[in-house]
């Protein structure tokens, strides 16, 4: 019985070398338990091994892998082979994004926008509040299940690649940026929303998406960032029409 094989078209780019992307095709060996990111490292160990991607743990927790498959921002590593055989897979970097080499696509401005929104906690006692076993800042059940949902996001940058007002508007702060936000403003345990908010609701933050919804449909982790971007939309106009109706209970 003649082996099946399975055929993938791959974005090429040296920089240097190569005045623009190009495609190079590579007949593999189908097998059904393998995924994109299993295919691309028997292309970089038996065909070419010049190839560069990005990955780590195989597991679709780190979050490295991510790639467009198909057109589709993908993680690699769960996007199974058997779900286009035998057609075809056409693997390119993440949208949006300049790309370094191959399939390696510059994420520095990700990580610029994500140390924007302060993505940890926030106390103002943190220097006088006493440490070790027994001092935890605790919560109850309920109180993680505020912000459960969000803290799931794995910076796969799925989202910002599905995104089209990021990729027309790249000063956005975008989807999971955002997200990890509001995930931190809902944290009992955080102080810190008073120093997130102008970031976020300013003209590059929450007010620039208009609600397609794509980069919740692409999440590997469900995050749901665009309800995290509505809630946080909504929590907004409630301070300011606090500060209206309030003015002296601005903080």
């Amino acid at each position: 019985m003649a082996e099946r094989t399975i055929g993938l078209s791959v974005t090429r780019f040296r920089p240097g070398e190569d005045r623009q992307p190009v495609s190079q095709t590579f007949t593999i060996p189908y097998h059904d338990d393998w995924v994109v990111l299993d295919a691309l490292q028997y292309i970089k160990d038996r065909h070419d091994g010049s190839l560069s991607f990005r990955w780590s743990c195989h597991m679709g927790v780190c979050g490295s892998c991510g790639m467009m498959v198909n057109g589709v921002p993908k993680l690699t590593c769960a996007a199974f082979l058997r779900d286009y055989f035998p057609n075809e897979v056409r693997v390119e970097p993440l949208a949006n994004f300049p790309v370094i080499r191959d399939l390696v696509v510059d994420i520095d401005d990700f990580m610029h926008k994500l140390a924007e929104v302060k993505p940890y906690i926030i106390r103002d006692d943190l220097e006088t509040a006493p440490v070790g076993f027994g001092h935890e800042f605790r919560q109850a059940p309920e109180e993680v299940d505020d912000y459960r949902q969000f803290s799931m996001c794995i910076n796969c940058m799925l989202c910002y690649s599905a995104c089209p007002v990021y990729g027309m508007e790249p000063r956005f702060l975008g989807p999971a940026a955002i997200a990890l936000a509001h995930r931190y403003n809902m944290d009992s345990r955080d102080q810190g929303r008073n120093e997130r908010m102008p970031v976020i609701g300013s003209s590059e933050g929450i007010w620039e998406c208009t609600y397609i919804g794509e980069c919740s449909v692409v999440c590997p982790k469900n995050v749901d960032p665009a309800s995290a971007i509505q809630r946080t939309k909504l929590a907004t106009t409630n301070d300011w029409f606090r500060s209206i109706l309030m003015p002296w209970g601005k903080r």
